[in-house]
């Protein structure tokens, strides 16, 4: 259950040619910019009903074990949920079900909540976006809504990469090698030690927030931050914001001080 080092190029939408609009939406392998997909056909569906996991599960072993396979051993893939509620059992009946083909899963995409909760928890790599239209779009102007925060309590461990077109909330630590990726702030309850992008889409008011702040690297917008060579003494809780010279990093009651002043004038 590792993940790319390397950020996702988006993946497109599917064309109309490819979808096939007289039979019930099936599980599909496909090939795209050097990655394989396995794309689940979405909950709604406007002129079929909706596949339940034991569908889904049997259409899944017959496409792995059918005559048309044309990975090859050791691929990565990518499971595109769309809309379909996961649970971290069905993702792990997943991967197993993969990792019998010689295939393993890589990154997740979803548009539910839940499913991305689940799959970062069990340690996937994870892109939890408001509609399956976002995977082939640019990413979003500074200044656009975002989604609403991604929360999950879990540790981010070394290789997973969490994505978000909003706010992320970790109650847990992130391991060195971890990643996280958001289009808002990003407020970790505990250990800090990955790498942490905040304000990903361009926006330079982001935030970036720990109890402990021990990242490998910061970024907010377009500025980048490395650790000091030489570790503090005490480690507390701090914010890393943007400020006339680049990302500073202020005590979190000085700066909740500082910002409050601010606004009161």
């Amino acid at each position: 259950m590792t993940s790319d080092s390397a950020s996702p190029t988006p993946i497109s939408q599917l064309t109309p040619e490819t979808e096939e609009t007289n039979t019930p939406p099936q599980v599909r392998f496909k090939s795209e910019g050097g990655r394989l997909l396995l794309l689940l056909p979405p909950e709604v569906e406007t002129s079929q009903p909706p596949a339940d996991w034991e569908e889904l599960w049997l259409q899944i072993k017959q496409r792995l074990k059918g005559g048309d396979r044309f990975w090859q051993p050791q691929s990565a893939v990518h499971l595109v949920a769309r809309d379909r509620l996961l649970d971290a059992r069905q993702l792990q009946a997943i991967e197993e079900a993969l990792c019998e083909q010689q295939l393993s899963l890589r990154r997740v995409y979803t548009s539910r909540r839940q499913t991305a909760v689940a799959a970062a928890t069990a340690g996937y790599s994870v892109e939890q976006q408001a509609s399956l239209a976002h995977l082939s779009q640019t990413p979003t102007e500074a200044g656009q809504s975002l989604d609403e925060p991604l929360y999950f309590q879990s540790t981010v461990r070394s290789g997973m990469e969490v994505r978000h077109r909003g706010t992320i909330v970790v109650l847990g630590d992130t391991n060195p090698g971890s990643t996280l990726v958001a289009d808002g702030d990003i407020f970790v309850w505990g250990r800090l030690r990955g790498v942490a992008h905040a304000g990903a889409a361009g926006n330079p008011h982001c935030r970036i927030m720990a109890l402990h702040l021990e990242p490998t690297q910061l970024r907010i917008a377009d500025k980048v931050a490395l650790p000091p060579a030489k570790p503090p003494v005490r480690y507390q809780p701090e914010v890393a914001y943007i400020g006339a010279s680049g990302i500073h990093i202020a005590i979190a009651a000085d700066f909740a001080r500082n910002y409050l002043s601010d606004l009161s004038r």
